[in-house]
């Protein structure tokens, strides 16, 4: 199958850029399973943006994200990225997506993590999802988008008119070509022991990027939320959004006291990364990794009904809010770093962009703003768009041509294991204050690992596919860890 535009990722981002591309563009968007499993429908918080605000202003918004991300932030993106969010969130909002309202009908904002007002639009605590649901419904409606789920990405090749990829679904391969490419596959959550992320965050869009040419930047700049669940058993750790310190609760240690003031004057309305390294930092003074979120001095109505999906998940793990002490502990949660792009998204490789969590736009720097994601990917998949659209109208002729995948049929699977050892390794060596003598020890087994995949000749399916993403990912990380202590 031909197509104008191939979509690989369905979350914000992706479904974002579906419907701002030209209505007369083939477009296939991809899922690499099923829909809505994707970090944006996870997504507690909200999205940032100065929008019918007349008490903030978008330059104390730009300085938050500045302050947030130590000053590294790329300063076009983060103007674009403020400037530009009352025009997104106004079309999000034309497209169904609902915000929580105040009695006298004007949006509730709530106050998260190093911002200085309350401009966080949200939907109770699930506003990922509400977003993730009505833009996607709306693609739906779209005749010229063909939406693929359960669709693995098993390979792209760059063709003298675009690209060429491999996918596979229901057991079948196919390929299919385009004139142009978007990224939007999400972050890299599952490289890891335990995170916040969905099951298809691996990194996948980002090593194929990659493997295509485009440079990947700041891949060590991962932030570790500072208070995920901590059930010591599960993977994938749910979050306890930002927005409950927003609303008052406390962090406490392992003896109950409060201790932010011990490392940071904003208490618990510090950074994420501030707040994460302050966490370990008192492990280390206390000699225990018990610490707690209490909120239970608020009214308890309030609490329910402000974090509703917070309160059933934790009442399903046996913990009442209302009334309990909240266990967590920091895990892996976003990737400020990725794929390269410019500020309408393009990478180095002519016809490939990438925008949301896979992407690097600088709007971070070394640490991202609460709720500055889901802004980031509504503003650079639209740019996205409107940039492929200007390419589209001046394309000469609309021809394609089809690359060839070696399929191997007959080779033997991936060897099993070697996703958790890679796991393994990145926990122990890159967790929140990065350990030097275990990135030094660690790095050859996994170039050992990551040669033997791209060199090797195994069954080009889901286990092949995301180990070898797990393990170029992990490649990346440490490499650039390995620089950054050189020096180079």
């Amino acid at each position: 199958m031909n197509y104008d535009v191939i979509i690989a990722g369905g979350g914000a981002a992706g479904l974002y850029a579906a419907i701002n591309l030209p209505k007369d563009a083939k477009i296939l968007l991809m899922t690499k399973r099923e829909l809505l499993l994707c970090n944006t429908a996870l997504a507690q918080g909200g999205i940032a943006g100065v929008y019918n605000s007349p008490e903030d202003k978008t330059s104390l918004h730009e300085n938050d994200t500045y302050i947030a991300g130590g000053f590294q932030n790329n300063h076009k993106t983060v103007h674009m990225l403020v400037e530009e969010a009352a025009q997104d969130i106004g079309r999000i909002i034309e497209l169904g997506v609902e915000f929580d309202r105040k009695e006298d009908g004007d949006y509730h904002r709530t106050l998260e993590g190093g911002h200085s007002r309350r401009r966080i639009f949200h939907h109770k605590d699930a506003t990922g999802r509400e977003i993730a649901e009505k833009l996607l419904a709306y693609v739906q409606t779209l005749p010229n988008v063909d939406i693929r789920e359960n669709t693995l990405l098993c390979d792209v090749k760059k063709t003298n008119t675009g690209f060429s990829a491999l996918t596979l679904h229901e057991g079948q391969y196919e390929t299919h070509n385009s004139h142009f490419f978007i990224m939007a596959t999400g972050g890299i959550g599952r490289v890891y022991d335990f995170t916040t992320n969905s099951a298809i965050a691996t990194g996948d869009g980002i090593m194929f990027a990659y493997h295509l040419g485009a440079m990947i930047r700041g891949l060590s700049l991962i932030q570790f939320h500072p208070t995920a669940f901590n059930n010591r058993h599960t993977r994938e750790c749910f979050l306890i959004s930002e927005a409950v310190r927003g609303e008052g609760a406390y962090l406490l240690n392992c003896d109950g006291e409060r201790f932010m003031q011990r490392y940071d004057d904003r208490l618990e309305l510090a950074p994420r990364d501030v707040v994460s390294n302050a966490i370990v930092l008192e492990s280390r003074r206390t000699g225990s990794d018990e610490f707690y979120l209490d909120i239970t001095h608020k009214d308890p109505e309030f609490i329910r009904n402000r974090f509703p999906m917070i309160y059933q998940n934790l009442l399903d793990q046996g913990y009442d809010m209302t009334r309990d002490r909240i266990p967590i502990y920091p895990c892996q949660h976003y990737l400020m770093g990725g794929i390269a792009v410019n500020s309408d998204s393009r990478t180095r490789v002519p016809g490939l962009y990438a925008c949301g969590e896979c992407s690097n736009t600088g709007v971070h720097g070394n640490n991202r703003l609460a709720s500055n994601s889901l802004l980031e990917a509504l503003v650079f998949s639209r740019h996205a768009a409107q940039d492929i659209a200007k390419k589209m109208a001046h394309l000469a002729e609309k021809r394609f041509t089809e690359a060839e995948f070696d399929l191997h049929r007959d080779a033997p699977p991936v060897p099993h294991g070697i996703r958790t050892q890679l796991r393994h390794i990145l926990q122990e060596s890159y967790f929140v204050k990065p350990d030097a003598q275990k990135i030094q020890e660690n790095f050859s087994r996994v170039c050992e690992i990551l040669n033997d995949l791209d060199d090797g000749n195994y069954q080009i399916n889901s286990d092949y596919v995301e180990a070898r993403s797990t393990a170029t990912i992990a490649f990346l990380i440490l490499n650039e860890a390995l620089v950054e202590e050189k020096g180079v």
